[in-house]
């Protein structure tokens, strides 16, 4: 049902070039199934080692010795659970006779070992969770999010179900595995506090003053949930223009599905009559948007000036630039905050994405379009061509 190919295209595009891949992503959005994919298709000899099994992880505590003598394709589950690993995959990598396609459910930059044991030998592949251009449907993606147990569920009440079970075990099991030690409780209630800043700036200070902890401390958390994939930080882009500009990131939760979770909106009914609505519209278009787009994390910028002239998401295609605002309603319009960042970006266009049936030109360089019309399009946003 969903059309993956291009994660699996990407796999071997990195195999082209480096002897190590890294595919990347939150726990349970598919990178084992995917894995399994790729090793079918591309047949020879397989060997998988899932580092949750207690066998595997025991049997890799003398990695060389084990991974020696191995050829063809080694897939490595959960590879952020025996970060020993790397510099023996290092040594591996230099010797030719095997590939490595290493799953992990952090971050490069919470698995530094890689980066810096790995340099020049390891390729990245960030795999999200479901998404609309995969052939998911739009309504069913907001509401129970992409992760396939929670999507695929037999009912709205048992995908939330299972996002509760997700959260629960990511805090008590997946980042304790991870190396850090924060009360589960804890972690879980500055997860619910930051549910209540989506979509707005990023302030350090209220947080801490009301979680009652330090900047430091916020800062700390706010590493854990970005390097694990829960939480986005939008970096602002600095134009050098007279106005004076944002400084502070804008936060999201990146899939819709866990947002619900949070804030305690159970299903589509709910959603409908939630103040939360248009915010939760507009980070799952711009998660959508950016995976579609295949921008990575440092290539997405908002901007905003101190006098409230602003665009949701700006990216840059080429040598052009293209801005996009998100709006939940049935009939958007232009703004004059519009028509400044235009101007003042000197974007190429602009799209106003909403949750509609057409495309409404409402200006030259202004055109609103309904999310799965533009992403299901083979020729996303035309106009970056």
């Amino acid at each position: 049902m969903f059309q993956r190919q291009r994660f699996l295209e990407a796999i071997q595009s990195q195999f082209n070039i480096h002897e190590v891949c890294a595919l990347i992503g939150p726990r349970q959005c598919g990178k084992t199934t995917l894995a399994q994919e790729y090793a079918k298709q591309n047949a020879g000899v397989v060997t998988f080692f899932d580092l949750e099994n207690p066998e595997a992880l025991m049997a890799l505590q003398n990695p060389l010795r084990i991974l020696e003598n191995l050829t063809g394709l080694v897939v490595i589950d959960e590879i952020q659970r025996l970060p020993d690993l790397f510099p023996v995959l290092r040594v591996l990598a230099d010797r030719k006779q095997a590939r490595y396609l290493i799953l992990g459910s952090a971050s490069r930059d919470l698995i530094r070992q890689s980066s810096e044991s790995l340099a020049g030998r390891i390729g990245y592949i960030e795999l999200t969770p479901f998404q609309i251009a995969e052939g998911g449907d739009e309504s069913k993606l907001l509401t129970r999010g992409g992760f396939p147990d929670s999507y695929l569920a037999v009912s709205d009440r048992d995908s939330y179900n299972w996002r509760k079970s997700y959260i629960r075990t990511y805090l008590e099991r997946d980042i304790p595995a991870l190396g850090f030690n924060v009360p589960p409780l804890t972690l879980q209630r500055f997860w619910m506090m930051l549910a209540h800043y989506h979509g707005q700036l990023l302030n350090m200070n209220q947080i801490g003053t009301a979680m009652g902890i330090s900047g430091h401390t916020v800062r700390h958390y706010l590493e854990i949930l970005t390097g694990t994939f829960m939480v986005r930080l939008l970096p602002p882009w600095f134009e050098n223009t007279e106005k004076r500009q944002t400084k502070s990131p804008k936060l999201y939760i990146r899939d819709s599905g866990l947002f619900m979770n949070l804030v305690r909106i159970e299903d589509a009914d709910q959603l409908v009559t939630s103040p939360l609505r248009g915010a939760i519209w507009e980070g799952f278009a711009l998660e959508q948007i950016i995976a579609a787009l295949e921008m990575e994390m440092n290539e997405v910028f908002f901007w905003r000036t101190i006098n409230g002239a602003e665009i949701d998401l700006m990216i840059f295609k080429g040598n052009k630039r293209y801005g996009f605002e998100f709006k939940f309603g049935d009939a958007p319009s232009t703004t004059r905050s519009m028509r400044i960042a235009l101007n003042d970006l000197r974007l190429e266009h602009l799209y106003v994405i909403y949750p509609g049936q057409q495309n409404i030109i409402l200006d030259d360089q202004i055109t609103a379009v309904p999310l799965s019309q533009m992403l299901k399009d083979q020729n996303l946003f035309p106009a970056t061509k």
